[in-house]
């Protein structure tokens, strides 16, 4: 913290990363990545780390699967990430599933200096001490040490095949108790119907959605403790707004098929168009008194250029939206905020800002969570589930984040499919 050394605690960073392009050209985009994450984890030196994967294996699962393993091994055994003797890996591989499959994956690292870490098991209802370095693949809905669901297919009936769904898990670390969520919701299909409503129909389709994930880790059957659920939410820009508001005096290009005259594509350029979006994000208002995230400062983190070059460049197939989140509960809030006796840190950022990671940049706050004592109010972790976490300025402090912004970039507006 500026102008005085960090409370002694335990550094926790969060990660999200939709990881699907990184499969498509593994020779290029993943040593980018890897490079980027190795730097954050550097640079940061957290002790607990949870990085939370989207699309893992890219979009032809079954022909990546030499190059998911590798990037596993790699995670696993660089020597970036040495000091980390403990792990725990969980990977929907089971893509011959279609009522299961999610292709979500999910990375606990526990630094070595890290003591008395555990971890739920959701069948015994009990923690479990963390030992050793754990792979977990194929049937996760076997796994006791985590809850995986994929949304029912008549949340998206649009969509033949989906892989969108969450993985839960719990942890607790220094007697504070918490749920990770790994989380991928429904993209818009067709940018012309997302543009017909204020909201879109799809943006009800992700409402639901996550409103089913939020009412199954509150339900009645584990304690409640606070929670970060932290993915590909896929929210997207009120289109109909963004068309209305900005593009007026924009020029409109329709692009019509050849074949059938149907509307495929409508362009909208403007000559000058750097502003704020912010105001055009409305879809996480829906949970205000449910979910809180910390103040966005970063550009939209979807759909950046794959192309290794433009690293800073957004595709122009879709307006840019800020996809990817970090998001937690009223009380996990109480975690990271301040007292009103210490000094307010507190930044949300992206990776690999300058660097091409695929068409989404990675999400990354980072905390530190203090024990609190035992005896107040608080139980230990060995065998019994603490019980819900009040709010308490002991319990927690935010340390510095590095946060670097960039320029959002100009870039045309588009409508179509």
């Amino acid at each position: 913290m500026a102008g005085k050394a960090a409370a002694p605690g335990t550094a926790v960073l969060l990660v999200t990363a939709n990881v699907g392009s990184l499969f498509d050209d593994p020779e290029n985009l993943q040593k980018n990545w890897l490079r980027e994450f190795y730097q954050v984890v550097h640079t940061h030196k957290p002790h607990f780390m949870a990085l939370h994967c989207q699309e893992f294996g890219g979009k032809n699962y079954e022909a990546s699967m030499s190059h998911v393993d590798k990037f596993v091994k790699e995670l696993l055994s660089s020597d970036a990430m040495k000091e980390y003797n403990r792990a725990r890996v969980y990977l929907d591989e089971n893509f011959k599933s279609q009522e299961h499959f999610t292709a979500l994956g999910s990375f606990y690292f526990l630094h070595e200096s890290l003591k008395n870490i555990y971890q739920f098991d959701f069948k015994a209802k009990k923690y479990k001490k963390v030992t050793g370095k754990e792979i977990y693949s194929d049937t996760l809905e076997s796994t006791p040490m985590l809850e995986k669901e994929k949304f029912p297919q008549d949340y998206f009936p649009e969509c033949k095949w989906s892989r969108k769904g969450f993985v839960r898990t719990r942890w607790c670390v220094a007697d504070c108790a918490f749920d990770l969520v790994n989380i991928h919701l429904f993209h818009d299909a067709s940018n012309l119907v997302a543009w017909e409503t204020s909201p879109s129909v799809y943006s009800g389709i992700r409402h639901k959605a996550l409103g089913y994930v939020l009412d199954r880790i509150i339900d009645q059957r584990f304690e409640k403790v606070s929670y970060f659920v932290f993915g590909d939410f896929n929210f997207r820009l009120d289109s109909k707004s963004v068309v209305e508001t900005l593009c007026t005096k924009a020029t409109m290009q329709t692009v019509r098929a050849a074949d059938t005259n149907e509307v495929v594509k409508l362009i909208f350029r403007e000559s000058d168009n750097d502003r704020k979006l912010l105001e055009f994000d409305k879809e996480l208002s829906v949970f205000k008194d449910r979910l809180y995230e910390l103040d966005i400062s970063f550009p939209p983190s979807y759909p950046y250029s794959e192309d290794r070059g433009q690293g800073r460049q957004y595709m122009n197939t879709r307006c840019p939206a800020w996809c990817d989140r970090v998001l937690m509960s009223p009380s996990a809030r109480e975690l990271i905020l301040k007292s009103e006796s210490e000094e307010k840190v507190v930044t949300y950022d992206h990776i690999g800002p300058n660097v091409c990671m695929g068409d989404h940049k990675v999400m990354c706050p980072r905390r530190v969570v203090q024990g609190r004592p035992r005896g107040a109010g608080w139980r230990g972790a060995a065998g019994r589930a603490p019980g819900p976490q009040p709010a308490h300025p002991a319990l927690a402090k935010l340390v510095r984040v590095y946060l670097i912004v960039i320029k959002y970039q100009k870039v045309d507006r588009y409508v179509g499919r």
